[in-house]
């Protein structure tokens, strides 16, 4: 188990991954590229995992203080505006900028003035019931401006925390038929003899084929780990791999519910036989890429401009 994380400002993170990144990313590339940065301290935990908060809800501490600090460093004129689910794009000045120096005396003073105007807006509107009071995905203990950082950030990517906390419900058996029926719809063919009734006795959870042109098809083992909370080791990894040898396999496939140590990605692409890693954020991605068992729903939500008076 990660440490539990600690409110901090990210703004340097935001900036530091961006400029890694090419200048243009999207939130959760930018989230996986600080969590890959070894020089700070925030972990796959901090970033993806939701906990309780006092009132029974859940969320993420660390989504809180990225939504703030997006908004800072689009106040301050470091990024583009990104809207509810575009990527975010770095400015000429953010391209240039020092992220170890933000923010400077004067950016302070733009951020104060900023959050003190949306405070002043966010209870204009409450005294006329025009929004809900309280927030659902925040703690009780956030502050009001905090509160607007998320309500005015997209809240459209939260049935991505509650399916991964469905599936880490799900029973061993149903994570397995999950998987393949994803890894189906990818276009592996299962043989029903190795891939289905002889999976549970030689260590593997999937054995197929998979065509990746008209000439060329690959053997294809998978690994199925639903994790609630431990990451997946390099001697997990190491033992798939000595199992995929045995089925003379092309690659691997392990998927897990929760995340991979850096060793254990480390492993994954050494030697012959790779293993192609997916983790609960990038397994999201894929149910969200092949629909699988999601419906999707159009929504709205109204900007700034219907709030002002001017």
């Amino acid at each position: 188990m990660a440490e539990q994380y600690v409110r901090q400002s990210v703004e340097g993170f935001i900036i530091k991954a961006l400029q890694s990144l090419g200048g243009s990313a999207s939130k959760k590339a930018i989230k996986e590229e600080i969590v890959a940065d070894d020089s700070n301290d925030i972990s796959y935990e901090n970033a993806f995992e939701p906990i309780l908060s006092r009132n029974g809800t859940s969320y993420i501490p660390f989504s809180l203080d990225f939504n703030f600090g997006l908004i800072n460093l689009y106040t301050c004129g470091y990024v583009e505006d990104y809207g509810r689910r575009g990527d975010v794009t770095l400015t000429e000045i953010g391209r240039m900028a020092n992220y170890a120096g933000f923010p400077s005396e004067e950016e302070q003073e733009k951020i104060r003035k900023y959050w003190k105007k949306k405070d002043q807006e966010r209870a204009e509107r409450k005294s006329k019931k025009q929004t809900p009071v309280d927030s659902e995905n925040t703690d009780v203990s956030a502050t009001p401006a905090e509160i607007t950082a998320v309500e005015d950030n997209d809240s459209s990517e939260d049935w991505r925390v509650t399916v991964l906390e469905q599936i880490k419900q799900f029973s061993p058996k149903k994570f397995e038929s999950f998987s393949r029926l994803l890894l189906s719809r990818m276009g592996v063919k299962f043989d029903r003899e190795k891939g289905v009734k002889m999976s549970g006795d030689h260590g593997i959870d999937g054995y197929g084929y998979f065509e990746s042109d008209e000439f060329r098809t690959a053997k294809v083992v998978i690994q199925c780990k639903r994790y609630t909370d431990s990451p997946v080791s390099e001697p997990e990894i190491d033992k798939f791999k000595g199992v995929m040898m045995s089925f003379n396999a092309d690659y691997g496939i392990f998927i897990t519910t929760s995340f991979f140590t850096k060793q254990a990605q480390t492993k994954a692409v050494q030697g012959g036989n790779t293993v192609t890693l997916i983790d609960g954020q990038r397994l999201v991605d894929l149910i969200e890429k092949y629909q699988l068992h999601i419906t999707p729903v159009q929504n709205y939500v109204l900007n700034d401009y219907y709030f002002q008076k001017d």
